[in-house]
């Protein structure tokens, strides 16, 4: 028996894949909806060290369905692609002094070698890369829509800022170390400073994202992550008056009914309400906090396991039912982003009150128990139960009964109301880098915005030769004043020199897969009602939240605007497993693909 020639034969039939089109796909309107289905990978970041084992491991699921429904008659769609704006290689330009736009292509063509060298059956007519010009003319086009629903705006707010990155990074992108915050990547000194952003109003959808959860095949544990991150909670804002001032300090709870344990109030310390409250002589020592606890993560801030810290600023609130007065403190474990970043402290019945309350020596009111009776509390009582050392009205009922009467008094006496709050925060969509898609708007002098005509993308990027960072917090493409003076009816405007974080791009490419060489619109209506939804998307669980949460929010924006057939983009999911292996890496522990690695006798070098 002759041996398999591995080489020989794989090429023969990928050079004949290749020049037949063998599965190029068309919208056959013979073929009826049930016979027809859309396979989907996430498509990969094109980076330097090419595909790793992760990239075929999903791969070889999605071709291995692909080609059982062609053999059972099916029109399947099963295209690729490339995520090809972002950081990362504009980093590793700035490292090694090539033009990101050169390396990123060179890599592109390094993936679809690795790609077809394994026999996946793609449609790669539909191939689409995110720097392509002719793809984000389209993602500015979303953005504009977005724009002119109302949902992208500019703001200044507090935000880690990399000098050496030369950009925003997000909570998830800082770590703190006993020298301060610093970068996931590169390991840089970050800094809190405010900054204009765009934002998009991802926060409107919110309610959305979590009940559209219902509609769509996915893993239990995905939809949880999902629901944890926009976290949801029903409960009533209250106001608490300041003692001997006129200002308002407002909280929000999902248990109005323990108002009557609450023995302090604790401000975020970035509370705008903070600096006006504290005494003057407890001024000096609570700024020098404030400015101490701003420059940690949110995660080390609310983490249980840390540390709670605050200050007492010498004021006092005064409770709305009982009247009693109550300390007003600052705290590191309230943030300002979260609810009105003021909370209501009832330790006796939370968990991060009670630790607070016991380092500080603050009051313990049990205002619940289990018994309706008082008990020794070891820990903090957070189940419900009966009311106890409450006004009469409001005593010896089950905790559903006394949370109906405080609701209903608040609100008749004009110091609460019911309301819903959410974890979520409207997604922060500028970055100060070059490599990533020029946002299509103006300003005059006064700051206002014009956004640009449909006719007048795309915004192309210009080909410049300094991408680095300015270090002064705006984006490399502020320095070129040709392209960001612009004159119009013989009036200067300035552009937009931001640019859109790599998630734009990967927002909606599932939709350009459907109609990728279209100039005249970003999909053709009879392509997506043909197409869509996508049938299975496959990729890694580490995408669970914001690129699945991102996309989602884009598909409803295109779906109000009638512009897709679906309320969801994605009907089943799947997440690959992850693959451990033994790797190797040169002598700093840089990982170096195999297909760069030699081998002599019995050691290994790396190729040059």
């Amino acid at each position: 028996m002759s041996k398999y020639d591995f080489k020989k034969i794989e090429k023969k039939w990928q050079n004949y894949w290749d020049k037949h089109k063998t599965y190029k796909v068309s919208e056959d309107p013979n073929i009826p909806k049930e016979k027809r289905i859309y396979i989907l990978d996430m498509f990969p970041y094109p980076s330097a060290n090419g595909l790793h084992v992760g990239h075929p491991e999903g791969y070889t699921a999605t071709d291995i369905l692909t080609r059982y429904k062609l053999l059972n008659g099916f029109n399947v769609l099963h295209p690729m692609g490339f995520d090809s704006f972002g950081l990362p290689a504009e980093n590793y330009a700035i490292q090694t002094g090539k033009h990101p736009k050169k390396i990123t292509e060179k890599n592109i063509e390094k993936f679809k070698e690795q790609i077809k060298a394994l026999g996946f059956a793609y449609d790669w007519d539909r191939e689409i890369k995110t720097h392509d010009v002719n793809y984000y003319k389209w993602t500015q086009w979303i953005f504009l829509q977005l724009y002119k629903k109302g949902l992208a705006y500019t703001k200044e707010i507090p935000v880690w800022y990399c000098p050496d990155l030369g950009t925003v990074l997000a909570n998830e992108e800082v770590i703190q170390t006993p020298d301060g915050p610093r970068s996931e990547r590169g390991f840089h000194k970050v800094e809190r400073k405010p900054l204009r952003q765009w934002l998009l109003k991802i926060t409107k959808y919110a309610e959305r994202l979590i009940r559209d959860l219902e509609e769509v095949d996915w893993p239990d544990s995905v939809k949880e992550m999902q629901k944890n991150w926009i976290g949801k909670s029903t409960g009533v804002e209250i106001e608490f008056l300041v003692k001997e001032s006129k200002e308002k300090i407002k909280v929000f709870t999902t248990r109005p009914d323990t108002i009557f344990g609450v023995t302090y109030l604790v401000l975020a310390p970035e509370h705008p309400m903070v600096d006006k409250i504290t005494k003057d002589e407890l001024k000096p020592i609570i700024s020098k906090y404030k400015d101490k606890e701003i420059l940690k993560s949110d995660l080390e801030r609310t983490s249980l396991e840390k540390d709670k810290t605050g200050m007492f600023t010498g004021a006092y609130a005064i409770n709305p039912i009982t009247k009693e007065e109550i300390p007003i403190w600052i705290g590191s474990y309230i943030l300002g982003t979260y609810g009105t970043g003021a909370v209501m402290s009832v330790p006796a019945h939370d968990e991060r009150d009670f630790e607070f309350a016991k380092k500080y020596n603050l009051p313990i009111k049990q205002v619940v128990s289990q018994t309706g009776t008082n008990e020794v509390l070891i820990k903090p009582f957070t189940e419900n139960g009966i009311s106890i050392n409450t006004p009469t009205e409001f005593n010896n009922l089950k905790t559903i009964e006394v949370k109906t009467k405080v609701i209903k008094w608040l609100i008749e006496n004009k110091m609460g109301q019911e309301k819903v709050n959410y974890k979520l925060r409207d997604w922060i969509f500028s970055r100060q880098r070059y490599w990533g898609e020029p946002i299509p708007i103006l300003f005059d002098d006064n700051l206002n915005e014009i956004p640009l005509n449909d006719d007048e993308l795309p915004l192309t990027l210009p080909d410049i030769e300094n991408y680095k960072p300015s270090g002064t917090g705006e984006s490399p493409l502020s320095k070129i004043k040709d392209w960001v003076n612009v004159k119009r009816n013989g009036k200067i405007y300035k552009r937009e020199t931001n640019t859109m974080p790599q998630w734009a791009g990967s927002c909606w490419y599932y939709i350009r897969y459907l109609d990728p060489h279209n100039e005249k619109e970003f999909a053709n209506k009879e392509k997506i009602n043909y197409w869509m939804p996508v049938d299975l998307y496959i990729g890694g669980a580490e995408h669970s939240v914001l690129h699945l949460l991102y996309a989602r929010f884009w598909h409803k924006v295109l779906y109000d605007l009638g512009y897709v057939n679906t309320k969801e983009p994605f009907r089943k999911l799947i997440n690959q497993g992850m693959i451990t292996s033994f790797a190797y890496q040169d002598e700093n522990g840089i990982l170096i693909p195999n297909d760069e690695v030699g081998k002599k006798t019995t050691n290994f070098f790396q190729k040059k």
